[in-house]
């Protein structure tokens, strides 16, 4: 049986709900940065990560420190696109969720 953190965490379908949280807001950001018609340097940067974090999302919970990487590099390419600050404010919600990354 599971201990009530861990029902919390299971969504109606199965799905751990932090990874459908984050599921949802890559989905979110990925279509908003498809619609922008303006290019810039680090567009494909923030694509790839994207398309790796939605890729991470389809197979389980994804390592927290690989969330953290990919979190900065979108940040880093898209942090001065006011057009998707809030999905990208939804991204970084969505990887808090995870918590933080080791230490080493």
């Amino acid at each position: 049986m599971l201990r009530s953190s861990e029902q919390e965490r299971v969504a109606a379908g199965g799905e751990e709900v932090r990874v459908a949280a984050l599921r949802t807001a890559v989905s979110r950001l990925r279509r908003q940065l498809a619609l922008l018609p303006a290019d810039f340097p680090d567009r494909a940067v923030a694509e790839d990560e994207l398309a790796d974090l939605a890729a991470m999302t389809a197979h389980g919970v994804p390592e927290v420190p690989r969330l953290h990487r990919s979190l900065l590099l979108i940040v880093g390419a898209l942090g001065s696109v006011s057009a998707l600050a809030r999905a990208l404010a939804d991204v970084r919600r969505a990887v808090a969720l995870f918590g933080g990354p080791a230490h080493r």
